[in-house]
């Protein structure tokens, strides 16, 4: 066994990437405190071909070199939009058809192992704060909450992680 060289690996040019199909799937990031979890996020919409990602409150926003650091270039493949008020772009984006989804552990959370996913629906995944989760404003707005099954002590991943393994589930769904 070898491993793959870069040359190897098929990669799309950002403007193949930009003109690619996309998952009907987006990533608001409510108050993300870390650069560094923006910029996995980034590179994780990237991988799996989300639509866009909308940065919302203290969210940072590109350019930034801890973003940059851990993008590795996606800040230029990936739509994304910086909104103030994560509530306004809520509301903005369920007037578009858009179900929204926050991944949170709460009262009534469906189990990620549990939903079920409708193609021809659009979906934005909100995640939280690093601390705080999903803000209560934003929570109030959801039409669903998932919640990500963990058996350990912890009950509690990184942002960037739960951001990979949502947008992984939703692309198994989509494929199948």
């Amino acid at each position: 066994m070898r491993k793959l060289k870069l040359d190897e690996l098929g990669r799309l040019s950002v403007e193949e990437y930009k003109n690619s199909s996309k998952m009907k799937v987006s990533v608001l990031l409510d108050n993300i405190r870390s650069m560094h979890n923006v910029g996995s996020v980034f590179r994780t919409v990237d991988a799996f071909r989300a639509e866009k990602i909308y940065l919302a409150g203290i969210t940072g926003q590109p350019p930034h070199r801890e973003i940059n650091k851990t993008a590795l270039g996606a800040t230029e493949s990936v739509d994304w939009e910086y909104i103030e008020l994560p509530g306004e772009a809520i509301e903005t984006l369920k007037g578009e058809g858009y179900e929204i989804v926050a991944v949170e552990q709460a009262e009534g959370s469906v189990s990620l192992d549990d939903f079920s996913i409708q193609p021809e629906k659009k979906y934005l995944l909100v995640f939280g704060n690093e601390v705080f989760g999903v803000s209560d404003e934003v929570m109030e707005r959801c039409d669903t909450c998932l919640e990500i099954p963990q058996y350990g002590t912890k009950h509690s991943l990184n942002v960037s992680v739960s951001v990979g393994i949502v947008l992984r589930e939703f692309s198994k769904m989509l494929a199948s």
